[in-house]
């Protein structure tokens, strides 16, 4: 639509280990398109893939979210590099803005907390769970299912 600020939300966390490459994957896109993707191969779980349109109201809540936090002022040199355990990324496009990150998986708030920018990562880690939770609230209403089993 002519006029409409560009916008474009992808996040990502996997890791290689045991079972293959298992990852969770969702992006939104301006025009309504929000793909996932999750696969695992624990005990023989195989790729969940799914796309919807969602409307324009949902897109402006995820803009809410992203500015509410503050994570487009944010800095990635100083947060821990992927390793063994896993990788997060997480790439946006708002208006003008652009960031792309990529950090370790996160297990808790300690390593948050002890890491060398912990009120940047901290900016991460909360809009990755609320992130998170708006994807997976989406996906059981359009779907009727459960997106982790």
């Amino acid at each position: 639509m002519a006029g409409e600020e560009e916008f474009y939300v992808r996040y990502y966390s996997g890791h290689k280990g045991r079972y293959g490459h298992e990852f969770l994957e969702f992006e939104f896109r301006s025009d309504g398109l929000c793909r996932y993707a999750n696969n695992s191969n624990y005990r023989n779980d195989s790729l969940i893939k799914k796309e919807m349109y969602v409307s324009s109201a949902v897109i402006e809540e995820l803009k809410r979210i992203i500015a509410d936090s503050e994570v487009m002022k944010e800095d990635d040199s100083q947060w821990p590099t992927k390793n063994v355990v896993g990788s997060q990324e997480i790439e946006i496009r708002l208006g003008n803005e652009h960031i792309s990150f990529e950090t370790s998986k996160l297990s808790s708030l300690v390593e948050v907390q002890e890491s060398k920018d912990p009120e940047g990562l901290r900016a991460f880690y909360y809009l990755v769970q609320d992130l998170k939770a708006f994807v997976f609230s989406l996906i059981s209403l359009h779907f009727k299912i459960k997106p982790i089993n």
